[in-house]
């Protein structure tokens, strides 16, 4: 949804009639992004995606229906196999899509998606589904409520996610849009290159530090969505900046190196006063237990591992294991 704010901030402005149409509830499809939503006109333009657009001239033809000073619209939609085939999803699907105006959605929803903002939106449909209010929720906010609480949790994850409530008053359409990860990688060299790579590729921002003080700048400067992985092996580089990730509560902390170089950082800890619990969240080794060789494999078993812990479905990492590491 963030690469729609800048258009629907120019269609706010022209004061354009139009609606902001996503998935309340969904049963098949197969593999989907879960962040899908679609800008769709009075005038049948369509911006964005959703279901790669087999549902579009559907929506159009639902917001033409949509009459003046009417409220909100949830179609159901269905799309069978020849027709998944031919749209090249991968199996069919049904699903309930909120068209909301988007004169209804609060203009500082898109403000802080187009910044790039951890944000959610909960959104309150009234029992006949005829009118939506819709609210913002900021990552760190306190939460006032169930809805404002589950929007917390799905922002922690990291990832893109929408869930509904059912409650004794209506239903409640929660969507977070978490800032991307922020990969920062410690120390250069061919992995890390990498391991860039595969970040930018997953939709995540990385940066390459050579120093402690550059990574602690990039750690507090991307608290929020900082992960540190570690590749240096230097004493007066890996130590202040696995000490800072942890002091910051940086969700990942990764750090590359022998059993031998693990044990030596723990030892570093340990005496810099690092708590047990806190050197638990420490992945030495780093990296998921694929079986890796390659700088590419490496980086993938890292990014796998990063996805998993932010997702709350670790695997089985290379710490977990008593084997050798190839």
């Amino acid at each position: 949804m963030r690469e729609l704010a800048e258009t629907a901030r120019q269609w706010l402005a022209e004061g354009r009639v139009a609606f902001l149409a996503r998935p309340v509830t969904e049963q098949g499809f197969g593999p989907r992004d879960p962040a899908g939503a679609v800008l769709v006109d009075a005038g049948g333009e369509c911006v964005g995606a959703l279901y790669r657009g087999v549902f579009d001239a559907e929506l159009v033809a639902e917001a033409g229906a949509v009459g003046a000073g009417d409220g909100a619209r949830v179609c159901e939609v269905s799309v069978g196999r020849a027709e998944a085939e031919e749209a090249r999803l991968t199996c069919g699907g049904q699903a309930e899509v909120l068209l909301q105006p988007l004169a209804a959605v609060p203009a500082e929803w898109w403000e802080l998606l187009g910044s790039g903002a951890g944000v959610a939106l909960v959104t309150r449909l009234s029992e006949t589904a005829d009118r939506a209010v819709s609210e913002v929720v900021r990552a760190g906010e306190p939460a006032a409520d169930d809805a404002a609480r589950r929007a917390g949790e799905l922002l922690g994850t990291r990832r893109p996610g929408r869930d509904a409530l059912y409650g004794g008053s209506g239903l409640v359409l929660v969507e977070a849009y978490p800032s991307a990860p922020y990969v920062v990688i410690g120390g250069g060299g061919e992995l890390a290159a990498v391991i860039g790579r595969q970040a930018e590729l997953l939709g995540w921002e990385a940066v390459t530090v050579d120093t402690a003080v550059a990574a602690e700048k990039a750690l507090h400067a991307h608290r929020d969505a900082a992960c540190l992985v570690l590749l240096s092996h230097e004493p007066d580089f890996d130590v202040p900046t696995l000490r800072t990730a942890l002091a910051l509560g940086i969700p990942y902390v990764g750090a590359l190196g022998s059993r031998r170089t693990t044990a030596r950082r723990r030892e570093g800890l340990v005496g810099a006063g690092v708590p047990d619990a806190e050197l638990a969240r420490v992945h030495g080794p780093i990296g998921l237990d694929l079986g890796a060789k390659t700088p590419a494999e490496t980086a993938l078993a890292i990014c796998a591992e990063i996805l998993g812990v932010l997702g709350g479905k670790e695997g089985n990492g290379l710490r977990d294991s008593d084997g050798p590491l190839r």
